[in-house]
Protein backbone atom coordinates (compact mmCIF):
# COMPACT_ATOMS: atom_id res chain seq x y z
CA UNK A 1 0.00 0.00 0.00
CA UNK A 2 1.07 3.45 -0.63
CA UNK A 3 1.24 6.53 1.18
CA UNK A 4 -1.52 7.88 -0.88
CA UNK A 5 -3.55 4.88 -0.40
CA UNK A 6 -3.27 4.84 3.31
CA UNK A 7 -3.88 8.43 3.46
CA UNK A 8 -7.01 7.92 1.36
CA UNK A 9 -8.28 4.58 3.80
CA UNK A 10 -7.52 6.98 6.61
CA UNK A 11 -9.71 9.40 4.86
CA UNK A 12 -12.72 7.07 3.93
CA UNK A 13 -12.87 5.47 7.42
CA UNK A 14 -13.37 9.15 9.33
CA UNK A 15 -15.75 10.15 6.82
CA UNK A 16 -17.61 6.69 7.44
CA UNK A 17 -17.32 7.63 11.34
CA UNK A 18 -19.07 11.32 10.67
CA UNK A 19 -21.46 9.63 8.88
CA UNK A 20 -22.11 6.94 11.43
CA UNK A 21 -22.22 9.75 14.08
CA UNK A 22 -25.19 11.81 11.68
CA UNK A 23 -27.24 8.39 11.38
CA UNK A 24 -27.31 8.31 14.72
CA UNK A 25 -27.90 11.99 15.97
CA UNK A 26 -30.33 11.87 13.55
CA UNK A 27 -32.24 8.58 14.74
CA UNK A 28 -32.21 9.67 18.66
CA UNK A 29 -33.79 13.49 17.19
CA UNK A 30 -36.88 11.60 14.76
CA UNK A 31 -37.80 9.49 17.56
CA UNK A 32 -37.78 11.72 20.26
CA UNK A 33 -39.80 14.19 17.82
CA UNK A 34 -42.36 11.13 16.61
CA UNK A 35 -42.28 10.17 21.00
CA UNK A 36 -41.39 6.10 19.67
CA UNK A 37 -40.40 4.08 22.57
CA UNK A 38 -37.42 2.48 20.71
CA UNK A 39 -36.15 2.12 16.96
CA UNK A 40 -33.31 -0.06 15.38
CA UNK A 41 -31.90 1.24 12.20
CA UNK A 42 -28.77 -0.28 10.27
CA UNK A 43 -27.35 0.68 7.03
CA UNK A 44 -25.04 -1.37 4.17
CA UNK A 45 -22.95 1.43 2.66
CA UNK A 46 -19.71 0.61 0.65
CA UNK A 47 -19.91 -2.96 2.04
CA UNK A 48 -19.66 -1.82 5.35
CA UNK A 49 -22.35 -2.15 8.18
CA UNK A 50 -23.48 0.86 10.24
CA UNK A 51 -25.62 0.14 12.46
CA UNK A 52 -27.45 2.32 15.51
CA UNK A 53 -30.38 2.02 18.04
CA UNK A 54 -32.12 4.43 20.35
CA UNK A 55 -34.87 4.38 22.62
CA UNK A 56 -36.12 1.22 24.56
CA UNK A 57 -37.75 -2.47 23.98
CA UNK A 58 -40.91 -1.47 25.95
CA UNK A 59 -41.90 1.36 27.89
CA UNK A 60 -42.53 -0.54 30.65
CA UNK A 61 -39.59 -2.17 30.96
CA UNK A 62 -37.04 -0.33 29.42
CA UNK A 63 -34.20 -2.54 28.23
CA UNK A 64 -32.18 -0.74 25.75
CA UNK A 65 -32.40 -1.59 21.92
CA UNK A 66 -29.60 -2.67 19.61
CA UNK A 67 -28.98 -4.42 16.45
CA UNK A 68 -29.79 -7.99 17.59
CA UNK A 69 -33.34 -7.06 19.50
CA UNK A 70 -35.71 -8.46 17.44
CA UNK A 71 -39.04 -6.90 16.30
CA UNK A 72 -41.96 -8.43 14.48
CA UNK A 73 -41.26 -8.05 10.75
CA UNK A 74 -44.58 -8.38 9.31
CA UNK A 75 -44.92 -8.86 6.45
CA UNK A 76 -41.90 -8.25 5.48
CA UNK A 77 -41.82 -11.96 5.48
CA UNK A 78 -43.29 -12.68 1.91
CA UNK A 79 -39.35 -12.49 0.62
CA UNK A 80 -38.83 -15.11 2.89
CA UNK A 81 -41.55 -17.39 1.36
CA UNK A 82 -40.86 -16.09 -2.34
CA UNK A 83 -36.99 -17.13 -2.02
CA UNK A 84 -37.85 -20.18 -0.84
CA UNK A 85 -40.32 -20.94 -3.71
CA UNK A 86 -37.69 -19.24 -6.02
CA UNK A 87 -34.99 -21.98 -5.02
CA UNK A 88 -37.89 -24.74 -5.06
CA UNK A 89 -38.25 -23.88 -8.77
CA UNK A 90 -34.99 -23.35 -9.11
CA UNK A 91 -34.74 -26.97 -8.17
CA UNK A 92 -37.04 -28.20 -10.07
CA UNK A 93 -39.77 -28.66 -7.78
CA UNK A 94 -42.04 -26.24 -8.49
CA UNK A 95 -43.14 -24.69 -11.33
CA UNK A 96 -44.23 -20.80 -10.90
CA UNK A 97 -47.12 -21.79 -14.26
CA UNK A 98 -48.62 -24.64 -12.72
CA UNK A 99 -51.77 -23.78 -11.05
CA UNK A 100 -51.91 -23.65 -7.33
CA UNK A 101 -53.89 -26.84 -7.49
CA UNK A 102 -50.61 -29.03 -8.60
CA UNK A 103 -49.60 -28.73 -4.91
CA UNK A 104 -52.54 -27.98 -3.40
CA UNK A 105 -55.51 -30.48 -5.12
CA UNK A 106 -57.90 -29.57 -1.91
CA UNK A 107 -58.07 -25.50 -3.02
CA UNK A 108 -61.37 -24.23 -3.08
CA UNK A 109 -62.16 -20.60 -3.37
CA UNK A 110 -65.49 -18.93 -3.92
CA UNK A 111 -65.40 -19.66 -7.75
CA UNK A 112 -64.53 -22.70 -9.21
CA UNK A 113 -63.49 -21.54 -12.22
CA UNK A 114 -60.87 -19.24 -10.45
CA UNK A 115 -59.55 -22.16 -8.51
CA UNK A 116 -58.66 -23.94 -11.55
CA UNK A 117 -57.07 -21.20 -13.14
CA UNK A 118 -55.06 -19.45 -10.34
CA UNK A 119 -51.18 -20.45 -10.51
CA UNK A 120 -48.74 -19.96 -8.37
CA UNK A 121 -47.17 -16.88 -10.11
CA UNK A 122 -50.34 -15.35 -9.54
CA UNK A 123 -49.86 -15.81 -6.10
CA UNK A 124 -45.99 -14.41 -5.90
CA UNK A 125 -46.88 -11.23 -7.87
CA UNK A 126 -50.53 -10.42 -6.41
CA UNK A 127 -52.05 -11.24 -9.45
CA UNK A 128 -54.07 -14.01 -8.01
CA UNK A 129 -57.33 -12.11 -7.69
CA UNK A 130 -57.92 -12.90 -3.93
CA UNK A 131 -59.46 -9.97 -1.24
CA UNK A 132 -56.55 -9.36 1.10
CA UNK A 133 -57.70 -11.78 3.70
CA UNK A 134 -59.98 -13.73 5.54
CA UNK A 135 -61.39 -12.41 8.65
CA UNK A 136 -63.15 -14.29 10.78
CA UNK A 137 -66.15 -11.48 12.37
CA UNK A 138 -67.67 -14.15 14.41
CA UNK A 139 -64.62 -15.28 16.83
CA UNK A 140 -63.94 -13.60 20.13
CA UNK A 141 -60.35 -14.60 19.56
CA UNK A 142 -60.21 -12.65 16.78
CA UNK A 143 -57.94 -9.28 16.68
CA UNK A 144 -57.60 -7.79 13.27
CA UNK A 145 -55.14 -4.74 13.63
CA UNK A 146 -55.11 -3.68 10.08
CA UNK A 147 -53.14 -0.37 9.15
CA UNK A 148 -53.24 0.36 6.02
CA UNK A 149 -50.21 2.52 6.07
CA UNK A 150 -48.51 -0.23 4.25
CA UNK A 151 -49.34 -2.86 1.68
CA UNK A 152 -47.64 -5.13 3.24
CA UNK A 153 -49.96 -5.70 6.61
CA UNK A 154 -49.03 -8.50 8.19
CA UNK A 155 -52.39 -8.85 10.66
CA UNK A 156 -54.48 -11.30 9.69
CA UNK A 157 -57.38 -11.82 12.62
CA UNK A 158 -58.38 -15.16 12.82
CA UNK A 159 -57.89 -17.95 14.24
CA UNK A 160 -57.38 -20.48 11.62
CA UNK A 161 -59.49 -23.45 13.57
CA UNK A 162 -56.63 -25.52 15.02
CA UNK A 163 -53.72 -22.49 13.49
CA UNK A 164 -52.49 -24.62 10.89
CA UNK A 165 -51.49 -23.72 7.43
CA UNK A 166 -54.33 -27.08 5.92
CA UNK A 167 -57.15 -25.55 8.25
CA UNK A 168 -56.47 -21.66 6.63
CA UNK A 169 -56.43 -23.24 3.42
CA UNK A 170 -59.67 -25.00 4.26
CA UNK A 171 -61.35 -22.13 5.05
CA UNK A 172 -60.29 -19.86 1.52
CA UNK A 173 -63.60 -20.58 0.00
CA UNK A 174 -65.15 -17.70 2.35
CA UNK A 175 -62.45 -15.32 0.62
CA UNK A 176 -63.91 -12.86 -1.66
CA UNK A 177 -62.36 -12.30 -4.99
CA UNK A 178 -62.49 -9.46 -6.64
CA UNK A 179 -60.64 -10.18 -10.47
CA UNK A 180 -59.41 -12.97 -12.38
CA UNK A 181 -56.42 -14.59 -11.55
CA UNK A 182 -53.64 -12.31 -13.40
CA UNK A 183 -56.16 -9.99 -14.09
CA UNK A 184 -54.88 -6.92 -12.25
CA UNK A 185 -52.21 -6.60 -8.97
CA UNK A 186 -53.79 -6.15 -5.64
CA UNK A 187 -51.87 -7.07 -2.42
CA UNK A 188 -52.57 -10.09 -0.81
CA UNK A 189 -51.69 -11.95 2.09
CA UNK A 190 -54.20 -14.86 1.99
CA UNK A 191 -52.15 -15.31 -1.73
CA UNK A 192 -49.19 -15.71 0.04
CA UNK A 193 -50.58 -17.73 3.27
CA UNK A 194 -51.25 -19.92 0.52
CA UNK A 195 -48.17 -19.94 -1.02
CA UNK A 196 -46.97 -21.63 2.26
CA UNK A 197 -48.91 -24.24 1.92
CA UNK A 198 -47.43 -25.02 -1.16
CA UNK A 199 -44.00 -25.17 0.30
CA UNK A 200 -45.16 -27.56 3.09
CA UNK A 201 -47.23 -29.36 0.03
CA UNK A 202 -43.68 -29.88 -1.49
CA UNK A 203 -41.16 -30.39 1.10
CA UNK A 204 -43.05 -32.29 3.36
CA UNK A 205 -42.52 -30.08 5.57
CA UNK A 206 -44.25 -27.63 8.17
CA UNK A 207 -43.31 -24.32 6.51
CA UNK A 208 -41.60 -22.89 9.63
CA UNK A 209 -39.39 -26.03 8.91
CA UNK A 210 -38.72 -25.63 5.62
CA UNK A 211 -37.88 -21.98 4.97
CA UNK A 212 -35.04 -22.47 7.60
CA UNK A 213 -33.71 -25.39 5.76
CA UNK A 214 -34.40 -23.92 2.49
CA UNK A 215 -32.86 -20.32 3.43
CA UNK A 216 -32.34 -19.05 6.62
CA UNK A 217 -30.03 -21.80 8.29
CA UNK A 218 -27.60 -21.90 5.54
CA UNK A 219 -27.57 -18.01 5.28
CA UNK A 220 -26.71 -17.57 8.98
CA UNK A 221 -29.66 -16.01 9.87
CA UNK A 222 -29.81 -17.49 13.56
CA UNK A 223 -32.12 -14.34 14.99
CA UNK A 224 -34.89 -14.63 12.30
CA UNK A 225 -37.64 -16.81 13.81
CA UNK A 226 -41.17 -17.99 13.56
CA UNK A 227 -42.24 -19.32 17.24
CA UNK A 228 -43.00 -16.72 20.11
CA UNK A 229 -40.73 -19.50 22.23
CA UNK A 230 -37.80 -18.45 19.91
CA UNK A 231 -38.32 -15.06 20.37
CA UNK A 232 -38.69 -15.21 24.19
CA UNK A 233 -35.14 -16.29 24.78
CA UNK A 234 -33.97 -13.63 22.65
CA UNK A 235 -34.00 -9.96 23.20
CA UNK A 236 -36.93 -8.43 21.60
CA UNK A 237 -38.93 -5.32 21.41
CA UNK A 238 -42.69 -5.08 22.62
CA UNK A 239 -45.03 -2.87 20.73
CA UNK A 240 -47.05 0.14 21.26
CA UNK A 241 -50.53 1.85 20.44
CA UNK A 242 -51.27 5.15 21.26
CA UNK A 243 -54.71 6.11 22.12
CA UNK A 244 -56.82 8.92 21.38
CA UNK A 245 -55.26 10.59 24.79
CA UNK A 246 -51.78 10.32 22.67
CA UNK A 247 -51.47 7.74 26.05
CA UNK A 248 -49.55 4.88 24.85
CA UNK A 249 -50.06 1.33 25.91
CA UNK A 250 -48.53 -1.88 25.11
CA UNK A 251 -50.17 -3.75 22.15
CA UNK A 252 -50.89 -7.25 22.98
CA UNK A 253 -50.77 -9.65 21.40
CA UNK A 254 -46.97 -9.56 20.66
CA UNK A 255 -48.26 -10.66 17.01
CA UNK A 256 -52.06 -9.27 16.11
CA UNK A 257 -53.61 -12.86 15.45
CA UNK A 258 -53.14 -15.80 18.06
CA UNK A 259 -50.09 -17.04 19.57
CA UNK A 260 -50.53 -20.37 18.20
CA UNK A 261 -51.16 -19.24 14.69
CA UNK A 262 -49.26 -20.45 11.99
CA UNK A 263 -51.49 -19.82 9.39
CA UNK A 264 -50.44 -16.53 8.76
CA UNK A 265 -46.60 -17.10 9.34
CA UNK A 266 -45.87 -17.41 5.44
CA UNK A 267 -47.08 -13.91 4.95
CA UNK A 268 -46.15 -11.90 8.22
CA UNK A 269 -45.21 -13.95 11.18
CA UNK A 270 -41.50 -13.49 11.19
CA UNK A 271 -39.17 -11.89 14.17
CA UNK A 272 -35.99 -10.57 13.02
CA UNK A 273 -33.41 -7.93 13.51
CA UNK A 274 -31.53 -4.79 12.09
CA UNK A 275 -28.36 -7.14 11.99
CA UNK A 276 -29.92 -10.31 10.43
CA UNK A 277 -31.76 -8.27 7.93
CA UNK A 278 -28.90 -6.54 6.49
CA UNK A 279 -27.27 -10.29 5.64
CA UNK A 280 -30.58 -10.87 3.95
CA UNK A 281 -29.96 -7.15 2.18
CA UNK A 282 -26.59 -8.39 0.99
CA UNK A 283 -27.89 -11.89 -0.02
CA UNK A 284 -30.22 -10.27 -2.19
CA UNK A 285 -27.83 -7.23 -3.38
CA UNK A 286 -26.15 -10.36 -5.29
CA UNK A 287 -23.02 -11.58 -2.95
CA UNK A 288 -21.41 -14.71 -4.51
CA UNK A 289 -20.20 -16.52 -1.17
CA UNK A 290 -20.77 -20.12 -1.45
CA UNK A 291 -23.47 -20.71 0.85
CA UNK A 292 -25.14 -17.50 -0.68
CA UNK A 293 -25.08 -19.73 -3.97
CA UNK A 294 -26.30 -23.10 -2.25
CA UNK A 295 -29.16 -21.14 -1.54
CA UNK A 296 -29.92 -19.42 -5.15
CA UNK A 297 -27.79 -18.02 -7.56
CA UNK A 298 -27.22 -14.33 -8.13
CA UNK A 299 -29.08 -14.76 -11.51
CA UNK A 300 -32.37 -16.38 -9.41
CA UNK A 301 -32.21 -13.52 -6.69
CA UNK A 302 -32.08 -10.99 -9.42
CA UNK A 303 -35.14 -12.08 -10.86
CA UNK A 304 -37.01 -11.78 -7.86
CA UNK A 305 -36.46 -8.22 -8.56
CA UNK A 306 -37.51 -7.83 -11.98
CA UNK A 307 -40.88 -6.13 -12.75
CA UNK A 308 -43.92 -9.24 -12.67
CA UNK A 309 -46.91 -6.95 -12.58
CA UNK A 310 -47.77 -3.07 -12.42
CA UNK A 311 -48.75 -1.21 -9.57
CA UNK A 312 -50.05 1.89 -10.42
CA UNK A 313 -49.92 4.75 -8.48
CA UNK A 314 -48.57 3.68 -4.93
CA UNK A 315 -46.29 4.96 -2.64
CA UNK A 316 -44.91 1.27 -2.50
CA UNK A 317 -43.46 1.10 -5.49
CA UNK A 318 -44.08 0.85 -9.84
CA UNK A 319 -44.67 -2.81 -9.58
CA UNK A 320 -44.62 -6.37 -7.62
CA UNK A 321 -41.51 -8.49 -8.09
CA UNK A 322 -41.36 -11.73 -6.15
CA UNK A 323 -41.64 -11.05 -3.00
CA UNK A 324 -40.74 -7.34 -3.44
CA UNK A 325 -41.94 -3.94 -4.54
CA UNK A 326 -40.30 -1.97 -7.15
CA UNK A 327 -39.82 1.08 -7.19
CA UNK A 328 -37.72 3.92 -8.76
CA UNK A 329 -36.49 6.73 -6.40
CA UNK A 330 -34.71 9.59 -7.76
CA UNK A 331 -33.83 8.04 -11.09
CA UNK A 332 -32.30 4.29 -9.17
CA UNK A 333 -33.51 1.30 -9.11
CA UNK A 334 -34.86 0.09 -5.85
CA UNK A 335 -36.36 -3.26 -4.23
CA UNK A 336 -37.67 -3.89 -0.57
CA UNK A 337 -40.69 -4.73 1.21
CA UNK A 338 -42.37 -3.18 5.00
CA UNK A 339 -44.04 -4.58 7.46
CA UNK A 340 -46.79 -3.64 10.07
CA UNK A 341 -47.35 -5.97 13.09
CA UNK A 342 -49.08 -5.01 16.44
CA UNK A 343 -47.51 -1.39 17.41
CA UNK A 344 -44.47 -2.35 15.32
CA UNK A 345 -43.68 -0.94 11.86
CA UNK A 346 -40.44 -2.18 9.59
CA UNK A 347 -38.78 -1.47 6.71
CA UNK A 348 -36.06 -3.03 4.41
CA UNK A 349 -35.35 -0.83 0.89
CA UNK A 350 -31.94 -1.22 -0.95
CA UNK A 351 -30.80 0.57 -4.10
CA UNK A 352 -28.38 -2.41 -6.07
CA UNK A 353 -26.68 0.34 -8.12
CA UNK A 354 -25.01 1.58 -4.89
CA UNK A 355 -24.67 -1.84 -3.00
CA UNK A 356 -26.75 0.16 -0.62
CA UNK A 357 -29.71 -1.01 2.27
CA UNK A 358 -31.35 0.23 4.88
CA UNK A 359 -33.57 -1.45 7.75
CA UNK A 360 -35.37 0.71 10.28
CA UNK A 361 -37.65 -1.22 13.08
CA UNK A 362 -39.75 0.47 15.43
CA UNK A 363 -41.80 -0.03 18.17
CA UNK A 364 -45.00 2.54 18.14
CA UNK A 365 -47.98 2.86 16.36
CA UNK A 366 -49.35 4.96 14.71
CA UNK A 367 -45.99 7.40 14.74
CA UNK A 368 -43.32 4.17 13.99
CA UNK A 369 -44.64 4.12 10.43
CA UNK A 370 -43.75 7.96 9.74
CA UNK A 371 -40.78 7.66 11.98
CA UNK A 372 -39.37 5.06 9.77
CA UNK A 373 -40.00 6.45 6.28
CA UNK A 374 -38.42 9.52 7.07
CA UNK A 375 -34.99 7.54 8.54
CA UNK A 376 -35.10 5.95 5.38
CA UNK A 377 -35.27 9.20 3.55
CA UNK A 378 -32.66 10.35 5.22
CA UNK A 379 -30.53 7.62 4.83
CA UNK A 380 -30.87 7.49 1.04
CA UNK A 381 -30.17 11.18 0.58
CA UNK A 382 -27.12 11.70 3.42
CA UNK A 383 -25.44 7.86 2.10
CA UNK A 384 -25.76 7.78 -1.98
CA UNK A 385 -27.38 11.21 -2.41
CA UNK A 386 -30.98 9.91 -3.48
CA UNK A 387 -33.90 12.22 -2.86
CA UNK A 388 -37.35 11.33 -2.67
CA UNK A 389 -39.89 14.14 -2.85
CA UNK A 390 -43.60 14.17 -2.88
CA UNK A 391 -45.70 15.40 -5.95
CA UNK A 392 -48.12 18.23 -5.01
CA UNK A 393 -51.46 17.58 -5.54
CA UNK A 394 -53.99 19.94 -8.00
CA UNK A 395 -56.39 22.75 -6.38
CA UNK A 396 -59.81 21.52 -4.96
CA UNK A 397 -62.58 20.83 -7.09
CA UNK A 398 -65.77 19.92 -5.57
CA UNK A 399 -67.26 18.99 -8.91
CA UNK A 400 -64.28 15.95 -9.64
CA UNK A 401 -64.69 15.30 -5.83
CA UNK A 402 -68.32 13.71 -6.29
CA UNK A 403 -67.52 11.02 -8.09
CA UNK A 404 -65.54 9.69 -5.52
CA UNK A 405 -66.93 10.77 -2.06
CA UNK A 406 -68.44 7.58 -0.55
CA UNK A 407 -67.40 4.72 1.17
CA UNK A 408 -65.45 1.83 0.40
CA UNK A 409 -64.58 -1.13 2.49
CA UNK A 410 -62.09 -4.58 2.51
CA UNK A 411 -63.64 -7.27 5.04
CA UNK A 412 -61.19 -5.64 8.05
CA UNK A 413 -61.58 -2.08 7.42
CA UNK A 414 -63.38 0.85 6.13
CA UNK A 415 -62.42 3.70 4.23
CA UNK A 416 -64.30 6.74 3.93
CA UNK A 417 -63.90 9.47 1.64
CA UNK A 418 -65.60 13.02 2.34
CA UNK A 419 -65.87 16.28 1.07
CA UNK A 420 -66.38 18.99 3.63
CA UNK A 421 -66.72 21.82 1.19
CA UNK A 422 -63.29 22.58 1.48
CA UNK A 423 -60.94 19.81 0.68
CA UNK A 424 -61.28 16.27 -0.30
CA UNK A 425 -60.52 13.96 3.09
CA UNK A 426 -59.35 10.58 3.35
CA UNK A 427 -60.54 8.74 7.08
CA UNK A 428 -59.65 4.60 7.81
CA UNK A 429 -60.91 2.57 10.40
CA UNK A 430 -61.46 -1.43 11.50
CA UNK A 431 -64.70 -1.88 11.30
CA UNK A 432 -66.75 -2.01 14.32
CA UNK A 433 -67.81 -5.60 14.45
CA UNK A 434 -63.97 -6.71 14.22
CA UNK A 435 -63.47 -4.56 17.09
CA UNK A 436 -66.42 -6.04 18.91
CA UNK A 437 -65.14 -9.49 18.36
CA UNK A 438 -61.59 -8.57 19.74
CA UNK A 439 -60.39 -9.49 23.16
CA UNK A 440 -57.55 -7.62 22.48
CA UNK A 441 -56.19 -3.86 22.20
CA UNK A 442 -55.95 -2.52 18.73
CA UNK A 443 -54.85 0.51 17.63
CA UNK A 444 -57.06 3.56 16.92
CA UNK A 445 -58.89 4.54 13.82
CA UNK A 446 -57.21 7.10 11.07
CA UNK A 447 -59.33 10.19 11.22
CA UNK A 448 -60.32 12.24 7.92
CA UNK A 449 -56.99 13.75 6.34
CA UNK A 450 -56.70 15.84 3.24
CA UNK A 451 -55.93 14.28 0.25
CA UNK A 452 -55.92 15.65 -3.58
CA UNK A 453 -55.73 14.64 -6.93
CA UNK A 454 -52.33 14.38 -8.56
CA UNK A 455 -53.54 15.62 -11.85
CA UNK A 456 -56.37 17.79 -13.25
CA UNK A 457 -58.06 14.50 -15.66
CA UNK A 458 -56.36 12.05 -13.48
CA UNK A 459 -57.76 9.11 -11.01
CA UNK A 460 -54.70 9.30 -8.57
CA UNK A 461 -54.08 11.00 -5.29
CA UNK A 462 -51.97 11.86 -2.55
CA UNK A 463 -52.79 12.03 1.28
CA UNK A 464 -50.90 15.16 2.37
CA UNK A 465 -51.02 14.86 6.60
CA UNK A 466 -51.58 13.26 9.26
CA UNK A 467 -50.99 9.19 9.86
CA UNK A 468 -51.05 8.46 5.96
CA UNK A 469 -49.22 11.47 4.79
CA UNK A 470 -47.49 10.56 1.43
CA UNK A 471 -49.92 7.73 1.08
CA UNK A 472 -50.42 7.63 -3.06
CA UNK A 473 -53.21 5.78 -4.93
CA UNK A 474 -55.80 5.78 -7.02
CA UNK A 475 -59.58 5.35 -7.34
CA UNK A 476 -60.86 2.58 -10.20
CA UNK A 477 -63.28 2.73 -12.94
CA UNK A 478 -65.90 0.05 -14.33
CA UNK A 479 -66.37 0.69 -18.28
CA UNK A 480 -68.78 3.04 -18.01
CA UNK A 481 -66.29 5.34 -15.97
CA UNK A 482 -68.06 4.77 -12.60
CA UNK A 483 -65.86 5.01 -9.41
CA UNK A 484 -66.31 1.26 -8.03
CA UNK A 485 -63.33 1.27 -5.80
CA UNK A 486 -60.06 3.02 -4.23
CA UNK A 487 -56.74 1.74 -4.09
CA UNK A 488 -54.45 1.91 -1.12
CA UNK A 489 -50.73 0.56 -0.48
CA UNK A 490 -51.14 -1.72 -3.08
CA UNK A 491 -55.06 -3.37 -2.82
CA UNK A 492 -58.06 -2.55 -3.74
CA UNK A 493 -61.11 -1.32 -1.21
CA UNK A 494 -64.66 -1.90 -3.60
CA UNK A 495 -66.74 0.40 -3.32
CA UNK A 496 -69.27 0.17 -0.02
CA UNK A 497 -71.60 2.65 -0.25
Amino acid sequence: MTAQQGEQNKQDKQDKQEIAQELAAFVAEAAKAYDVPGVSVGVLFEETELCTAHGVATAANPVPIDERTLFHIASATKSVTATALTRLAAEGKVDFDATVRTYVPELKLADEAHAARLTVRNLLDHTGGLEWNLIDTGSSANSAHADSTHADTAQAGSAHDDGTLAAFVAKLEALPLIGAPGARASYSQAGYNLLGRVIEKVTGQPYEQAVAELVLTPLGLTDTVFDLDDVMTRKFAVGHNRDAQGTLHTATPWKSYPAGTHGNNPGGGAASCARDLLRWARFHLGQETAADNEVLSVQDRRSMQEPKSELRGSTLGDAFGFGWFLKEIGGVRTFGHGGSGNGQFAELLMVPEHGFAVVVLSNCAPEGYQLNQDIVKWALEHFIGVAEQDPEPVAYDPRRNRDVVGRYAIDAMNLDVLDDGERLALAVGIKPEIRAASETDMPQDYPAAAMGFLAEDGDDYIITEGGLKGQRGYFTRDESGAVIGIDIAGRLFGRAG
